[in-house]
């Protein structure tokens, strides 16, 4: 056993270690990455009208002799970054818009205001409706379906928090005087249309949309696609009727569409049963009453502004009547709207 203590100084082992050998360089693993990026500064700006599937349809060259519609992908570098409707990007790529042609989405431009709603209100988790809208016209019929307070409550909550001006359309007038329903939004001062079952302020509304981006909401069966049709009569949105049973409509508009009209864009959204708010913040609600929040200045810190909060500077500037007239039920809506964010 000699051979395992007895050493050889002439002896080379060298060709056992393991720090000698030689390893092939790979010019690909080991370059570092550059952070360097194509600034693109030919790219073409352009707007999304429709998102389906990994395509993107954008207009770009609008109100233009050239104004087209594109297909685009979105590109790598953008990784999990959502390219939604509404969104104005940057392309490069074949932007012809000849049919077989595909551009790609490098940048997404800043928004100026993103709608957004939750699955409910317990989840922080939030799903985007559309980019840089700034009107939001809330379809409700006055019956069949029943027109539900609460769930308007929500959508103006969800318009307030995004810095975006609601309208009330009210359509099937001709069903059901919807004085009583109005009632509820009497401090609000929204604009509101009403239309009958077989006609639409369509003249009324059109004016309202031009130079806006404006995106519609509503309850299933309300009629939203059908006044969209109406609005655009090359939308060609699938409508539906309420089942006479339930009292519900149909789920019929599936994805969400920009449609553009003179120099405005509608945006047809799918109908909904519900729509959570559990990523508002309560602060965004108050800004948009800028009377109350001068008032709220006053207020001590942690102030609910509900009514049984204490020393609430709101509550005793509007019994001292600083708010005139309409005092009262601009403190009665805007305390409907903070005690949604806590009820379904």
């Amino acid at each position: 056993m000699s051979w395992l203590t007895d050493t050889d100084d002439d002896d080379d082992y060298s060709e056992y270690d393991e720090s000698a050998a030689k390893v092939r360089p790979n010019p690909k693993a080991n370059k570092p990455r550059t952070k360097i990026r194509p600034e693109y500064a030919n790219a073409l700006s352009g707007r999304v009208f429709s998102v389906d599937r990994g395509r993107y349809g954008v207009w770009v060259d609008e109100n233009t002799p050239t104004e087209r519609q594109l297909i685009a992908t979105k590109s790598r570098d953008l990784g999990k970054y959502s390219v939604v409707t509404g969104d104005w990007v940057d392309l490069v790529g074949d932007t012809s818009g000849d049919e077989g042609s595909l551009a790609r989405i490098i940048r997404v431009q800043e928004r100026t205001t993103l709608l957004r709603r939750s699955a409910d209100d317990t989840d922080a988790v939030e799903r985007i409706i559309v980019a840089n809208a700034d009107q939001m016209l809330i379809v409700v019929a006055a019956a069949n379906p029943e027109p539900r307070t609460r769930l308007v409550d929500r959508y103006l909550v969800a318009a307030f928090d995004a810095g975006i001006t609601p309208i009330l359309c009210i359509t099937k007038t001709d069903l059901q005087d919807p004085a009583e329903f109005l009632a509820n939004f009497a401090g609000l001062d929204i604009q509101t249309f009403q239309s009958r079952s077989d006609e639409f302020e369509i003249d009324a509304i059109t004016a309202q949309l031009q130079g806006h981006t404006t995106v519609a909401v509503g309850h299933s069966g309300v009629g939203k696609s059908t006044l969209v049709n109406a609005l655009v009569p090359t939308a060609q949105r699938a409508v539906g009727r309420v089942n006479d049973v339930t009292g519900r409509g149909r789920h019929t508009s599936s994805s969400t569409v920009s449609l553009k009209i003179g120099t405005g864009w509608i945006v047809d959204t799918p109908g909904v049963r519900s729509f959570g708010l559990g990523h508002i913040d309560p602060a965004n609600i108050l800004r948009s009453f800028t009377d109350l929040a001068e008032l709220a200045l006053e207020c001590p810190r942690g102030c609910t502004h509900l009514p049984d909060a204490p020393d609430c500077a709101i509550i005793e500037g509007v019994a001292e009547g600083r708010l005139g007239a309409n005092g009262e039920q601009r403190l009665e809506s805007f305390q409907r709207l903070i005690t949604t964010l806590g009820s379904e």
